[in-house]
């Protein structure tokens, strides 16, 4: 038997050799760009007056929940018009778990976020009965189901709401900031999660179900797994988001946490900055948040002129303002993807 030669094939001169990266300039640019971001509004309440540090602090909640919500439509492939159940459900863990058990309000946003997930792993395999339409419409049907019983017990305020005590022996002022520091915390914590989890097997799985379910499906992706992933995940920050709200607010009142306004806003966050990209929403979220300072005291014209806005949108701009960024060149702010380069 002759032996086989296992030595390296000589490369040609002037051939290159191909490199693959994870990190682009425009990724590394942009990740710095986020970090010193962070670090910068982790210090901004010391300079700040308490009114900015509110709306910063919604500012982080419209982060949390657009990210949330494209991770369940960009990726998923799943438009839901119910999220708002498990806001209304994270809000109201923390009204039995802080209000009346009396446990720390920081150390039951993350059970929130764990209780809105546990919901919604059962909901799951109802839901993913539907389809299209229908599955929006079923999602929206649960929240309303959800705010029905939640009404149901007079301990929880019933259909009047109840108000939280705030954190004792804790100043007006030091509680606002530790709000604002909270959300911002869990809306860095969202966007990285999304992040790594797009970069992934399973990130690739979901762009492959969104696209095409069935030739996702023959190519060995588990859609259904997939899907729940995602529909879990996207509850949990749904829920921790309603905690967020309720620290914020100290009142809870079922139609407004389990108001169908929050999807509406999530949806046209998404839309206006982008779908399916991880910029899109943070972008998107900064604009909602800067139009509702600019129109609020607007009333009822206020509604009126973000419908024109996203009607234009949609109309314009389908990809939103990152898909307008984007559009000739595949830019991406964050390490999501791989390219193949050639080095000599």
């Amino acid at each position: 038997m002759t032996a086989v030669d296992q030595s390296p094939t000589p490369s040609l001169p002037g051939a290159t050799e191909p490199r693959i990266r994870r990190f682009t300039p425009a990724s590394t640019l942009g990740t710095s760009g986020f970090l010193v971001a962070v670090m910068v509004l982790a210090v901004l309440p010391y300079y700040v007056a308490l009114s900015a540090s509110r709306e910063l602090t919604n500012l982080f909640i419209y982060v949390i929940l657009a990210t949330s919500w494209n991770l369940l439509a960009g990726y998923g492939g799943m438009v839901s018009i119910g999220q708002q159940a498990y806001i209304g459900i994270g809000a109201y863990s923390l009204v039995a778990l802080a209000g009346i058990m009396g446990l720390n309000q920081l150390l039951v946003i993350p059970i929130a976020a764990v209780i809105g997930a546990l919901v919604a792993l059962p909901v799951s395999y109802l839901v993913f009965r539907l389809a299209g339409g229908y599955f929006a419409v079923g999602t929206w049907v649960i929240a309303e189901v959800a705010r029905l019983v939640t009404i149901r017990f007079p301990e929880l305020g019933g259909g009047a709401g109840i108000s939280i005590p705030p954190m004792q022996d804790v100043d007006r002022d030091v509680r606002i900031a530790i709000g604002y520091w909270a959300a911002l915390v869990v809306a860095v914590v969202v966007v990285a999660a999304v992040v790594f989890l797009v970069r992934s097997r399973v990130g690739l799985g979901l762009t492959a179900v969104r696209d095409e379910p069935v030739a996702a499906s023959t190519s060995g992706v588990d859609v259904v797994a997939s899907k729940r992933l995602v529909f879990v995940i996207a509850a949990a920050a749904a829920g921790a988001a309603g905690a967020l709200v309720a620290i914020s607010t100290l009142n809870v009142q079922p139609n407004s946490v389990f108001s169908v306004q929050w999807s509406a806003y999530m949806i046209f966050i998404v839309v206006i900055g982008g779908i399916g990209s991880i910029e899109g929403p943070i972008i998107g979220a900064v604009i909602f948040w800067a139009l509702q300072a600019l129109l609020a005291d607007l009333g009822e014209f206020y509604l009126i002129g973000l419908g024109v806005i996203g009607i234009v949108m949609v109309l314009v701009a389908p990809q939103g303002v990152w898909g307008l960024v984007s559009r000739r060149r595949r830019v991406h702010l964050f390490p999501i993807g791989y390219r193949l380069e050639r080095r000599p």
